[in-house]
C-alpha cells in the first residue's frame, strides 16, 4: 500500500507538496478503506487541475522516484542525475522526495535529497511492531546503519557513488531482507502508466491473452461488463526473421548483423463482434486499443494488490468507459487491497457517490511564483456531503481551474 508521497523542487513543484492516502475524518464508504495500525487507508484517489497546473509533474515525481531507486545502480562515474528542478530554485537547492508505504504488512519510510544533480541525503526506516527502526541514514557518500544492520552493508561502500542511491546499491550488493522488500515495492508493486509505455502494456496483454485462458476469460468478462460489444479476441504469435529494411539505418553494421541473427515475435489480434471481425492493431480505435493494453496489467494489479499510478486515465477513452473502469475498481472487494491514483479532466468522476472528499485532490499554480500547490477537497471548508462537486469545480468554487474572463469581441476587433 502507498500511504504518503511528498516532494519539493521538481519541475513546477517548488515548495513541498504532500499527497496522503490516509483516510480523514469523513465516515463515508468506510467499507472501501483498509485498516492499518491506527489508520484507515484509501483505495483510490483522483487529481484534478487546470492544464499546466502540475498534475502530470506530480505523477512524474513519483515515476522519477521509482526509476531512480530501480536504475541508479547503473549510473556511471561522473554522470549527474537527470532531474528538473523548479525554474526559480535550480539545482543548487534541495530537491527532496519522501514516501511511506507498506510491504508485507510492515510500514517503511524512505527519502532522498538531491543537490547539484547528486545525492546529498538519504534514509530508510521501517516500523516492526509499530516502532521506528533505522535501516540506514546517508549524507553524501557516507552512511550509518541501525544497530540491527551493523556490518551488513559493508559491500556497498565500494559501489556507492554520489549519483547512486544507497537503496539501489544495497538491494543489489547485500542480503538484507528488509532492504529487498523496500526495493521490490518500487520495482514490482508501484506501477506507473503513461502514454509512452502503452506499447509495452499492449505487448504484455496480448501475450497474456494468448498464453493464459483464465486471463483471456477475465478480460472478455471485463469488456462485456463495459458493454463494448466484443465477443472474443483471437491472438496469434509467430516467430519471424527481421528484414534489413525494418532496422533503423543509423545503427552500426555490427549491431544490424546481430539483430538480423535473432527472430522476433510477430503478433496479430482479431476482435470478434457479432457478424464480423476487426484487426485490433490496424482497424480498431485508439480507445479500444488502450482498453486491451490496459486490462491485463490492471488485472495483475488487482490480483496481486499493486498500486497503479496513472496520468490522464481518460485519454482516448469514452467517459462512460472510464466511469465503468473506475467504478469496477473502487467497488471491487479484494483481500490484496489494490490501489489506483490518477489525474483526470473528466468531471463525470467528480462525484461524492463514487469518491469521498479525502479522495478528491486538486493542483493549482501559485500566483506568486507559478509553483504547484496540491490540496484535497477535505481541506476546503463547508463542502456538504450531498453537494454537486462537479458543478462546484466547474464554477471555480474550489480553485484549480482556469477562469475564462475573456472579452472575445475585443480580441477579434484588434485583428
Amino acid at each position: 500500500m502507498l500511504l504518503e508521497f511528498s516532494c519539493s523542487n521538481h519541475k513546477s513543484i517548488r515548495n513541498e507538496v504532500l499527497f496522503s492516502a490516509l483516510a480523514g475524518k469523513d465516515s463515508t464508504y468506510e467499507e472501501k478503506t483498509k485498516e492499518f495500525g491506527n489508520h484507515r487507508v484509501l483505495k483510490s484517489a483522483i487529481i484534478y487541475g487546470a492544464n499546466g497546473s502540475g498534475k502530470s509533474n506530480f505523477i512524474d515525481a513519483i515515476d522519477f522516484t521509482k526509476n531512480l531507486v530501480v536504475n541508479s545502480i547503473n549510473h556511471q562515474p561522473g554522470q549527474g542525475i537527470r532531474q528538473q528542478p523548479h525554474k526559480l530554485s535550480g539545482f543548487e537547492n534541495d530537491s527532496t522526495y519522501k514516501i511511506q508505504f507498506v510491504k508485507n504488512n510492515i510500514r517503511y519510510a524512505y527519502s532522498f535529497t538531491l543537490r547539484n544533480l547528486l545525492v546529498a541525503e538519504e534514509y530508510l526506516y521501517y516500523f516492526p511492531n509499530g516502532r521506528q527502526v533505522k535501516i540506514f541514514e546517508r549524507t553524501d557518500e557516507k552512511f550509518q546503519t541501525g544497530s540491527k544492520f551493523r556490518g551488513r552493508l559493508s559491500q556497498c561502500k565500494d559501489v556507492l557513488k554520489p549519483n547512486r542511491l544507497l537503496l539501489s546499491c544495497a538491494a543489489n550488493f547485500s542480503s538484507v531482507q528488509e532492504i529487498e522488500n523496500a526495493y521490490r515495492f518500487f520495482s514490482d508493486d508501484l506501477v506507473i502508466y503513461s502514454p509512452r509505455n502503452e506499447a509495452d502494456w499492449m505487448n504484455y496483454s496480448l501475450h497474456q491473452i494468448h498464453a493464459n485462458s483464465k486471463i483471456k476469460a477475465a478480460v472478455l468478462a471485463f469488456l462485456r461488463s463495459l458493454d463494448t460489444g466484443i465477443k472474443d479476441i483471437k491472438v496469434s504469435i509467430d516467430k519471424k526473421e527481421l528484414d534489413i529494411n525494418d532496422i533503423p539505418p543509423f545503427l552500426s553494421d555490427e549491431f544490424k548483423k546481430q539483430l538480423l541473427q535473432n527472430s522476433v515475435d510477430a503478433v496479430s489480434a482479431k476482435i470478434v463482434y457479432d457478424g464480423f471481425e476487426t484487426d485490433l492493431l490496424q482497424e480498431e480505435s485508439t480507445g479500444i486499443q488502450k482498453l486491451f493494453a490496459f486490462l491485463c496489467p490492471l488485472l495483475d494489479i488487482i490480483v496481486n494488490g499493486k498500486i497503479l499510478i496513472c496520468d490522464e486515465l481518460e485519454a482516448n477513452l469514452h467517459e462512460s468507459l472510464v466511469y465503468g473502469l473506475v467504478k469496477l475498481f473502487v467497488d471491487l472487494y479484494s483481500e490484496e487491497f489494490p490501489q489506483i491514483f490518477f489525474t483526470t479532466h473528466d468531471t463525470s468522476l467528480l462525484n461524492l457517490d463514487l469518491f469521498r472528499r479525502d479522495q478528491i485532490w486538486f493542483t493549482e499554480l501559485s500566483k506568486t511564483d507559478r509553483s504547484t500547490e496540491l490540496f484535497s477537497l477535505a481541506e476546503i471548508k463547508n463542502v456538504r456531503k450531498d453537494e454537486s462537486v462537479g458543478k462546484g469545480y466547474i464554477s471555480g468554487r474550489y480553485g484549480a481551474i482556469p477562469m475564462l474572463n475573456i472579452d472575445f469581441a475585443n480580441i477579434v476587433s484588434e485583428l
